[in-house]
């Protein structure tokens, strides 16, 4: 009876306990904004070759979706519970089953941002001499950057959820802070912990938002497709006009 008075009794929340707890509350968002961090670059490093390699060679791509594919859709509760007795508690389980859930986002939408590249473009770098590396890496990768880091957003936003999750084997930043407002019926703790896992999504992604303008300038106004067009026809050999014949 008495905890009852007094869960009735307490403000939902108490702006005293989050001045008490600020080093705590800080602490735990560089933890989730770590495991975040972590996770996006883990997964791009291991999406992206196996996306330009389902690029290059399409008979790959069926496969190494469907088994990512399968990863995606186990449940993550599930898959950190079967990693416990290899890994045990602690960051390589997060970080594995993190990675997991990144892999079909990358890989997709790299895949697609490579197959949205116009034809003509690249033809323009051939007809300027470039190789298919350089056609890559100088033409295919910049013009495939917006929906590249369209699915780096995703991923990243999806990873600000989850990482709360991982909270159940020992860690999970802002996430720790839900689940112990919930273990001792807290309201505060679990609202510090939920609205701040939100900001920080919203947050992750205008900062990726930002790198993209940053980095595509021109993808407004199609500026270097046509730069790379102009470039192309100026350095062809102009056809060689002769007269007819006289009046």
């Amino acid at each position: 009876m008495t905890e009852l008075l007094r869960l009735a009794t307490e403000p939902l929340v108490r702006w005293d306990w989050i001045g008490d707890h600020l080093d705590e509350i800080w602490a735990r968002t560089l933890e989730h904004l770590q495991l975040t961090g972590l996770t996006l670059v883990i997964g791009f490093a291991i999406s992206f070759p196996l996306a330009l390699l389902a690029h290059r060679h399409r008979r790959l791509y069926p496969p190494i979706t469907w088994v990512t594919g399968v990863l995606y859709t186990i449940p993550s509760l599930a898959l950190f519970v079967t990693l416990l007795p290899f890994t045990g508690l602690g960051t390589t389980t997060a970080l594995i089953g993190l990675v997991a859930y990144t892999l079909l986002i990358f890989i997709r939408n790299t895949v697609a941002g490579l197959d949205g590249v116009p034809e003509d473009a690249k033809e323009a770098a051939r007809g300027m001499g470039y190789t298919q590396r350089q056609i890559l890496w100088r033409v295919e990768l910049p013009l495939a950057l917006p929906v590249i880091i369209a699915g780096v957003r995703i991923a990243a936003v999806t990873t600000v959820g989850l990482v709360t999750i991982t909270a159940l084997i020992g860690l999970g930043g802002l996430g720790h802070l839900i689940l112990e407002g919930l273990q001792l019926f807290f309201s505060t703790a679990t609202i510090v912990g939920a609205v701040l896992s939100v900001a920080l999504a919203l947050a992750v992604d205008a900062a990726l938002l930002g790198v993209q303008k940053l980095l595509t300038p021109w993808a407004r106004s199609g500026g270097r497709l046509r730069r790379i067009q102009a470039q192309a026809r100026s350095q062809m050999p102009q056809p060689v006009v002769t007269g007819g014949g006289g009046a």
